[in-house]
């Protein structure tokens, strides 16, 4: 992966990785389904940081992962309150 130089292209990168991410299938708590795309998204990208600590790219791919984790939790929490 290229390093990111500028901030359009983080961004750039950021939305690209996200759209990616909302593909993944995850449960949010029964996870004996075993939709797990998410949690396999992070043991990979926790890897590659590993091998080549400090990379922006592996930064931000750990913070849109958050992100979706998030995101997902809230829905579901909506869904069981309403």
């Amino acid at each position: 992966m290229e390093s990111i130089k500028t901030e359009a292209e983080e961004d750039e990168f950021r939305e690209n990785y996200s759209q990616q991410l909302r593909g993944k299938k995850q449960q949010v708590y029964d996870t004996q389904m075993g939709h797990h795309g998410l949690e396999d998204e992070r043991k990979q990208v926790n890897q590659q940081a590993m091998k080549t600590p400090g990379r922006r790219g592996e930064i931000i791919k750990n913070e849109e992962i958050d992100k979706e984790f998030s995101k997902r939790y809230r829905e579901h929490k909506k869904k069981n309150v309403v």
